[in-house]
């Protein structure tokens, strides 16, 4: 039953919990990151919540730019929060318009992002549990995430 209602759904239950914890303000804006399928849920999450976040990243996500109608970089323009796109590199041989697509609807709205293909990296390369993960890869991604959440 996950779609992008739903998943909007989620993501504004999820923020409703968070602001109400006492150790989280929220008037300062907060960062969201996904994997895999993930990936479009933060895009989806940034262009709906834009007065909450603030940063987003995906790793290796699937979906981010299509040629459906509700696309998630079709979405770019309502977003405001600094993101990282961080693609791997046989996800980039099967569809190597994404990053293309990501980077015109970014440029276009004005809004700073990091979209990189990930060289050597198969689908999925992040978690240290997944078989085809790269730790030199993931560092580095890892290590760009937190820079992207500094900024905010």
């Amino acid at each position: 039953s996950l779609n992008a209602d739903t998943a909007l759904t989620d993501a504004r239950a999820f923020i409703h919990f968070l602001d109400a914890q006492q150790a989280v303000n929220p008037r300062r804006p907060m960062g969201t990151c996904g994997y895999c399928m993930g990936g479009p849920i933060m895009m989806r999450t940034a262009a709906h919540f834009p007065d909450r976040v603030g940063a987003g990243a995906s790793f290796h996500g699937g979906g981010l730019a299509t040629d459906k109608p509700d696309s998630p970089h079709l979405l770019v323009p309502k977003m405001r929060a600094h993101l990282l796109i961080a693609i791997a590199a046989n996800d980039d041989q099967r569809e190597p318009n994404a990053k293309v697509l990501l980077r015109e609807a970014f440029d276009q709205a004005k809004i700073p992002a990091e979209i990189e293909v990930y060289a050597g990296t198969k689908h999925g390369w992040c978690p240290p549990d997944a078989a085809v993960y790269d730790e030199e890869q993931a560092e580095k991604a890892w290590a760009r995430l937190l820079a992207t959440l500094q900024a905010i």
